[in-house]
Parts: structure tokens; sequence; C-alpha cells
């Protein structure tokens, strides 16, 4: 009804094909009139100039029907395809790419060593051999160049800062400009972050595909996900960017497990890790390779006087830059001038030096020249890199759309919380700054103190508070205590052999709770939960009310058998009731469960906001109906257990007191411990700014970061803007830190 009242308005301009054949059917049309109805949705789609726009039409019923799962797949193809484009086109405008011009990156074919055998490549039959092909271009020719390659596979090779992740994204956008319905949709993947002897790289693929667009988890037309389908049907072009970004002992499994598979893809790397590999193992099969090229001092020559002002006065083509370039141009084997030459041939270095001296007032860029101060590459590669936080960080007065002034960050802050950052990815041993893994690189024992104190204090807090309204102060901080202690406990074991114990971490929820509509696929999932619910609300119960019944048995001095007897049969009590009530919760909550839209474009501040709305509605289901349910069952139980435990002291007083602490501490314990959100708020609001690694909002801080071009989005992830970048803010964090100084880090204060 939506896509309809959307159609006749106007609102809607893209339906799916699959909901036009639809309303076709309900509409009982004749095929002449079937296909003017679907020509017209075609050419609201803008595809009417494709070559493939048969496909989308309904044949007639003497000719061979397109299937539903085909064309389902095409319409989710082309959804994913309109997100890829508008993200990485965002991307490329914030790291001003095409201000004033993208630098130009170029390649020539890679050593024939690190190529396959040139038959393999044309996919030759057997006793049939090929020439190489000549595959050197310049950045706008990338997809042209890849498609002259026909197994589809190519290997850009290039040292650190290069271009590669340029070159990467510029393939996807100019790919999906070409792109026909049918084709494969080019996706980026960090493929540093991929383990092959924990997973299959499909697999991978689709877990990645899952984390970035939630939406894709849904159940497709073949009963997997819809991630699983686009990737088994290979209606995604793997661009795997950062193959030297895997872990050393990895990249021979890593290369091997590509091997196994005969998808067509991009794959990234720095030359001598490729290289070391396939040494390990064997190249890429059927792939060829290209070697990016450095940059020239004509290239520095065209693109570092536009990016500053022109000077004051005299000669208006005059800039600062032009002493750098006279020296690299008339004096190229000098000290500075070899110096300069080894430096400012990446677009990484030249980024960098555009940042810190055209972008900021009052730097000069004739201080490259000073030999003294740098003697080497590596001093001035240092150089650049050390200030480039306190470039991007200086005080600007200038307002971003929808917000007001820039809030200032001091340079020296910024450096020392970029730096933890830096350190908690090269601990966990990957690129993907992970909103909900911010906590993960904390010891296990750690993270699961942390996370049972605070259930402890919450719970506790919430008992106290509520309790209150039903007895005296003192009574209730006895009880808060023990219930705090009680939770804290049993959550906290339970977190350890859930989470912490396999040195994982909680994931974002890949659902939203919709109260209404068909819930028969989520029925599966109902009876796992409900068995779940039932052994865990049996356990914590019992734990509970031993607890309770032997502290109120000290208090009113009874003696210690007459206690251990009071806890048992509260212990049995309580655990019947918490049982009866934590099992239909968890069911009623996989019912209302439904997947993300599949049209969710996720960044890592939407998946927040997601997530965080999901656990709140959660919550507002899950905690009324598990305290009724609560204290329903505590009245059953009491009932039914005094012919067998004796009299119970029990009251419907009893019965509320119970239901309203439970459904609020137990809801609220869930969300803190066992979801991804509740571990934000433990390790990244309050945890990590409470020791001085991270600031309080870290939310702002992150995005601040991107904005100053620091970080970079990829998907529901962070990254640094490079992996040299990353590795010099970690190495700098770890270093000993000095309160003063130019290099120094000063830990905030």
């Amino acid at each position: 009804m939506r896509t309809i009242r959307g159609l006749e308005t106007g609102e809607r301009t893209d339906p799916r094909v699959t909901t036009v054949r639809l309303l076709a059917d309900a509409l009982g049309l004749a095929p002449e009139d079937r296909e003017e109805l679907l020509a017209a949705a075609i050419r609201r789609t803008g595809h009417e100039g494709r070559a493939d726009d048969s496909t989308d039409h309904v044949r007639p019923a003497a000719g061979q029907p397109v299937s539903v799962f085909q064309e389902t797949l095409a319409d989710i193809g082309e959804q994913l395809a309109q997100t890829v484009a508008a993200r990485w086109q965002r991307e490329e405008e914030h790291r001003q790419v095409h201000d004033p011009y993208p630098l130009p990156v170029g390649w020539r074919s890679a050593p024939e060593e690190l190529t396959d055998h040139w038959a393999n490549i044309h996919c030759l039959p057997a006793g049939v051999s090929h020439g190489p092909l000549d595959l050197s271009g310049r950045l706008d020719e990338i997809v042209g160049v890849y498609r002259r390659i026909p197994s589809g596979r190519l290997v850009v090779l290039g040292r650190p800062g290069s271009g590669k992740t340029i070159l990467a994204v510029r393939f996807v956008l100019d790919y999906l400009k070409s792109r026909a319905r049918t084709d494969a949709v080019p996706v980026i993947f960090s493929i540093g972050s991929w383990d092959p002897t924990a997973i299959t790289f499909r697999d991978w693929l689709t877990r990645q595909l899952t984390r970035d667009h939630p939406g894709l988890a849904a159940p497709g037309p073949a009963g997997t996900s819809l991630a699983a389908a686009l990737v088994e049907s290979s209606r995604v072009l793997p661009v795997l960017d950062g193959f030297d970004e895997i872990a050393g002992g990895l990249r021979r499994p890593a290369l091997e497990a590509l091997n196994a598979t005969a998808l067509p893809l991009l794959l990234t790397s720095r030359p001598s890790e490729y290289a070391a590999a396939v040494a390990e193992t064997d190249v890429l099969t059927s792939a060829a390779a290209v070697n990016l090229t450095d940059l020239t001092p004509g290239d520095l020559a065209d693109y570092l006087p536009r990016t500053t002002r022109k000077a004051r006065g005299g000669d208006p083509a005059r800039t600062a830059w032009d002493p750098v370039l006279s020296e690299l141009r008339e004096r190229p084997r000098s000290q500075a001038g070899a110096n300069l030459a080894a430096v400012l041939t990446t677009p990484l270095m030249v980024a960098l030096a555009r940042a810190v001296y055209s972008d900021t007032p009052g730097h000069d860029p004739v201080s490259l020249l000073d030999t003294r101060r740098f003697g080497s590459p590596g001093e001035l590669e240092e150089h650049l890199l050390d200030n480039f936080v306190a470039a991007v960080y200086r005080p600007r007065p200038e307002h971003r759309p929808g917000s007001g002034p820039r809030r200032g960050v001091d340079a020296e802050r910024a450096r020392y919380w970029l730096g933890y950052l830096a350190h908690h990815l090269t601990r966990l041993d990957t690129p993907n700054l992970e909103w909900w893994r911010l906590g993960s690189g904390l010891r296990r024992s750690t993270r699961t103190l942390v996370t049972a104190l605070m259930i402890c204090l919450v719970t506790g807090l919430v008992d106290c508070v509520v309790g209150t309204l039903f007895d005296s102060l003192g009574f209730q901080l006895a009880d808060g205590l023990a219930v705090g202690i009680v939770a804290g406990l049993m959550f906290g074991i339970t977190y350890w052999f859930m989470v912490a114990a396999k040195n994982a971490a909680v994931a974002p929820s890949g659902v939203r709770v919709k109260m209404s509509g068909r819930a028969g696929k989520a029925a599966r999932r109902t009876v796992p939960r409900l068995v779940i619910g039932l052994l865990g609300g049996l356990v914590f119960g019992f734990g509970y009310g031993f607890v309770r019944g032997v502290h109120n048995g000290v208090i009113r001095h009874v003696g210690l058998p007459a206690a251990l007897h009071t806890g048992l049969c509260d212990g049995i009590i309580y655990g019947l009731a918490f049982a009866l009530a934590a099992g239909p919760s968890f069911g009623l909550l996989s019912l209302l469960e439904t997947p993300l839209d599949i049209r969710s474009a996720i960044n890592p501040v939407g998946l927040l906001r997601t997530n965080f709305r999901t656990v709140v509605t959660q919550l507002l289901v899950w905690a009324p109906t598990f305290g009724i349910l609560v204290g329903f069952g505590a009245e059953l139980v009491t009932g039914l257990s005094s012919d067998l435990l004796g009299p119970i002291v029990w009251s419907t007083t009893s019965s509320f007191k119970l239901g309203l602490i439970s459904g609020l501490g137990g809801a609220l314990s869930y969300a803190l411990g066992l979801t991804a959100w509740g571990q934000w708020v433990v390790f990244s609001r309050i945890w990590l700014p409470l020791t001085g690694q991270l600031p309080w909002s870290v939310v702002t801080f992150l995005e601040d970061a991107y904005q100053r071009g620091v970080l970079r989005q990829a998907g529901a992830v962070y990254q640094f803007r490079h992996a040299r970048l990353q590795d010099h803010l970690a190495r700098t964090y770890r270093a000993p830190r000095q309160s003063t100084g130019p290099g120094g880090v000063a830990p905030p204060r």
C-alpha cells in the first residue's frame, strides 16, 4: 500500500520490478497492458537506455519467463549498487580527491613472476597460448584495463601511500556508471580483517556485507540470507583492499583460499607482502598484476601550486611551493632535493604535505629544504606524519552544514586519543575501528569484571530506589547489595562464557522489533530462545533466591542450618518463577523481530543509532512482559509450593514488588551485558573515558576526526586515513610520553 501510494503521489520514483509484477498480477492485466506498465516503471527508474532492458519486461506467455529468484536478486543488486555508489561518492568528496583534481595515479605491468600464465588469464583451453596484455594506464582508465582481462582477476601492487585505495574507490565508481542490470556490484572489502583459518572466503564476504548492510541479513528466496545469495550467485564483485594488512602468518592460507575460488576480483597489496605470499604458495590464479608508479616532479609542479593561495603582490603565478619545486627540478641530486624526490612520490605524502603547508596558514614549505632538521627521507616522512594531526586540529572558525562552529579540540589531546585508538587496532590486528569492539582491547578478565561491576551497581540501585516504595531504606540497602552482587555475579559468569572466553564482542543486532505483521519466519527461532530463557531464568532465580534467603536468615539470627534451608526454599521458588518468566519473554522477542530494511545505508553513527533504537524497543517490550510474568509466576509457584515446602509468607504486594524490580533490573542488566549498545555504554561512554583513554563524547570525537580527514568511513566502521598514519600514531602512543616537546604526547588531564 505504501508503494502504490508513493507511485500515485510521485514520492516513489524507483519501484522494484518485482513489486510492479505483483501489482500487474493483482490487477489481472492483459499481456499488452502488463508490458506498458512495466515499461513505464522502467523509464521512471532510469533504465530505459540499458542494453539489458529486456530482462525487466515480462515475456509473453509463449516465452520462457525469468525466475522470480533471479529478478529478486537483480532488484537487490540494484539497491546495493545505489548504496555503494552514494557511499563512495561521498567519501571521495570528503577526501578532496577532486580538489583541484585527482593526483595522476598510473601503473604498468608487474613482473612476470607475480602474474599467472597468460593462457590462464585468457581462460584458454589446453594447447592454446597467448601473449601478454598491455595493462598500463592512468586513474580514469582502470575500468577499461580491468575489462580487457578475460578472467576478471587483477592484482594492484603499490608501495605504502601509492594510491591503492584511491584507485579502488575510483574503480568502483566508474564500474557502477557502466554497469548493466545483471552485472555484479563492485563492493570494497578491507581484507586485512579476514582470518582464512577461521572462516571461508564466501562466508566472510557474506558477513562483511551483512555488517555494512544489515538489511541483507533478511532471508532470501532460496532460504539463505540475501547477502549469501548475492555472493553465491556471483552478483558481488569483491574489491579486496589491503592484502598486506592480513597478519603475516595468514597471507599464505589467504592466497590459497582465494585460489580455491574462481570469483572475479580486484586485489590491492604492497609488493613485498604479496611477493612473499606468492613465494610460499603460488600467484593468484588467473590474475594479471600491475605496479603503481611514482609521481614525477612534473606531476608535483602541476598539482601543488594549485592547492595554495596565489602570492600577494608581484607575480600572481608564484606560490609558496616554487622554491621546493625549483629544488626538485634544478638540483635533484642535492641532499634536500634527494629527500624530497624520495618522499613526494606518493599521493599519501603529497596529501600530507598539502595539509601541513598549503591548507595551514603561516606554514612555509621552504622549511622542507632544511637538511639540518631532515637529514633523511625517513625523518621528512615522520615530520609530515607528526604534523598532520596538529595541522588538521588547528583552531578554525568555519561552520559545517547543519551544525554550529566546529568545536575546538586540543591537538595534543587529540593526538593522545587517536594514538590510543591506533594502539587498540594494532592489538586487535585489524584496520577496522568498530565502535562495538572498543572494549575488546582490554584483557578478558578486565572486560568481565567491569561489565559485572556495572550490572551490580545498576541492579542494586534499581532495587534500592524501587524497593523503598515498599520497605524501609535500611532493609532495601541490604537487599539491594545482595541483589546487585548476585546479578553482577550471574551476568558476569554468563558474559564470560558467552563473550569474553571466546575473545569476541557482542555484534550489533541486525533486527528490529515490529509489533505487527506475520511472524511465521521467526517461529523457528522461538523454541531455542524459549529453552535458553527457561534455563537462564532457572539458574539466575535459584542463585538470587538462595543468596536472598540465606541473607534474610542471617539478619533474623535463625542459625546457619535454618538459613541454608530458607535459602534452598527461596532458590526453588525464585528459580521456577524466573524460569516461567524468562522463557516466554525471550520467545516473544523472537516472534517480534524482523530484519532491518534492505535500503538501510549504514555508517558507524547510523549503525549505533539503529542499535540503540532496537535495544530500547526490546527493553520496552521485554521489561514489562518479564516483570508481569515474574509477578504472576511468583504467585503461582508460592501457591503450589506451600504443600511441599511448608508455609510460605507471601503477598500480592510482594509479587508486584518482585515483578517491578525484576523487570527493570533484568532488562537493564541484559542491555548492558549482552547487547552491542550496552557494551558501548559500559566501555566507551564510562570506563575508557574514566581511565583517560578516550574523551567523554566519543561519537563526537570520532565524527570530528572523520570530518577533519584523520579517519575515513568504510561501511559500518571507521579506518585511519592510511596504515602509515595508524602505525605512526600507535608507535608515538607507546613511546615514553612527555608532558612537553614538539613531538611529545601529553596524556589529557
